[in-house]
């Protein structure tokens, strides 16, 4: 796959978990009034799994590197970027006026490119 298609394909699977992680935080706040910190973890895991068999799959088919391997590489990847996300959520929800459910966008696209090139170049990087 070339680098550009590579690229595409992963901000497609990405836009993809963005939009679950988003749906599902939503979902919650919306629907069992939970706290958004508190959503955004349950999203965050259901956007791990999307995010992980997207990649695994498409993005970086043909990787040779076993999933369970490239499993935990991007769990940590995706954990680390969910600190990052879930730090930046935190204090732009104490210090400023904006909805809850537009800051999480931001967020989420801030973090996506972090993660797409730890990914490319580690992740599903064989060794």
């Amino acid at each position: 796959m070339t680098a550009r298609r590579r690229a595409l394909s992963f901000i497609t699977v990405g836009v993809l978990a963005a939009a679950v992680h988003w749906t599902v935080v939503v979902a919650i706040v919306e629907g069992w009034q939970w706290p958004a910190l508190a959503a955004n973890v349950a999203g965050w895991l259901v956007a791990l799994l999307v995010s992980f068999s997207g990649h695994h799959r498409i993005t970086f088919a043909g990787h040779g590197v076993h999933w369970s391997v490239a499993g935990r590489r991007f769990a940590l990847i995706s954990a680390g970027g969910f600190a990052v996300n879930e730090s930046a959520y935190a204090i732009a929800l104490q210090r400023s006026g904006v909805r809850y459910d537009l800051l999480l966008a931001i967020v989420l696209l801030a973090v996506a490119t972090l993660t797409y090139l730890l990914s490319r170049h580690w992740a599903f990087l064989r060794s």
